[in-house]
């Protein structure tokens, strides 16, 4: 499984609900995309240090999925088939719905313009 920003934020942050989820996924992913958003959120964060703590701890136990040439081809894909229908969404996210497309994994997120993206499933908490 692959964790969107809002889920990543929701399990440092404890959430019951995504504790459950996360104890019943047989692997979880990281996409460098979303470390990025949530290093840019916690940089602004009082409680800075607790988190990045949290986030060094969480990425030794996971998998960090990076960008490659593969990934290119779904990125422009996904893009296009979203533009035709015209229902476009966020170009972070884009690359998010790639490596779940490239790596055939589910994703944990709230964000449901995940949902036009044909060929991801995307699980809420």
């Amino acid at each position: 499984m692959i964790l969107d920003t809002n889920a990543l934020s929701a399990a440092a942050d404890a959430q019951t609900t995504i504790i459950d989820a996360l104890a019943n996924a047989d692997q979880i992913e990281l996409p460098v995309i979303v470390l990025g958003e949530y290093r840019y959120g916690i940089a602004q964060s009082r409680y800075h240090a607790r988190y990045t703590r949290w986030l060094e701890g969480l990425i030794a136990d996971c998998s960090v999925l990076d960008v490659n040439e593969k990934t290119s081809h779904y990125y422009a894909e996904i893009n296009l088939e979203l533009r035709q229908a015209g229902k476009p969404i966020p170009t972070n996210d884009l690359w998010i719905a790639a490596l779940c497309r490239q790596h055939s994994l589910a994703l944990l997120s709230r964000d449901l313009h995940f949902d036009l993206v044909k060929g991801i499933r995307r699980i809420e908490w």
